[in-house]
């Protein structure tokens, strides 16, 4: 991939009437003398970095632009010569070079909200655990009690959510509840998520090749 030099970040200094001035963190202007030499220190290191991360950032937008035109353009490649749709359920997909070392998936997630329907969901439920106190285990009552929380960012946590739908429970009431948790999720959009592969044998397992600065 192509280096580029760092981005350009605004220096936070100006001059005025010879004497070099800082700006704070109240927008005053400090004069550069008056300042510890640690904190001069400390306010190059961050612009000089952000610069390298805001290029970066850049570069990594400006690959994934690339990649995506180029996927585009071998879709439609290989829709017009062959008839062919590449990819599968909601457009997930798997690209592999032909030795089997190389390879790109993309998943396509949607994103789901919930509607008042959950409330019913949850009245229905507590009226079963209401019922089953005596027989409802422990883990059970802790996954319905995870499943109606929200998390700390005061999302609905949806794995657990989800986990009940899976529970086979006669109950009709349990059932009922289950159907509302099914009504009142909406569909508001998707989010496409690349990944890329690799191995040094087709035998191996895969590697992730990391992008996330945080896995680096």
């Amino acid at each position: 991939m192509t280096s580029y030099p760092p981005a350009t970040i605004p220096t936070g200094r100006v001059t005025i009437d010879g004497v070099e001035r800082i700006v704070d963190g109240d927008g005053g202007l400090i004069p550069v003398s008056a300042v510890k030499p640690q904190h001069l220190l400390e306010d190059d290191l961050v612009r000089q970095e952000i610069g390298h991360a805001v290029a970066l950032s850049e570069q990594l937008s400006r690959f994934l632009g690339h990649f995506v035109e180029n996927l585009t353009a071998y879709e439609q490649l290989v829709a017009e010569r062959y008839g062919a749709r590449v990819g599968g359920k909601k457009g997930n997909k798997t690209l592999m070079t032909y030795d089997g070392l190389f390879k790109v998936t993309v998943q396509v997630a949607d994103n789901v909200v919930f509607g008042p329907e959950l409330q019913i969901a949850k009245s229905l439920v507590d009226e079963c655990l209401t019922d089953w106190t005596a027989s409802a285990g422990a883990e059970l009552q802790a996954v319905i009690q995870r499943a109606f929380n929200t998390d700390k960012e005061g999302q609905i946590n949806r794995a657990a959510l989800y986990s009940l739908l899976r529970l086979d429970i006669a109950d009709e009431r349990w059932k009922n509840a289950m159907q509302a948790i099914r009504d009142a999720m909406r569909v508001v959009g998707s989010k496409s998520y690349v990944r890329f592969y690799r191995r040094p044998a087709a035998d191996a397992a895969w590697q992730a090749i990391t992008i996330d600065l945080a896995k680096a």
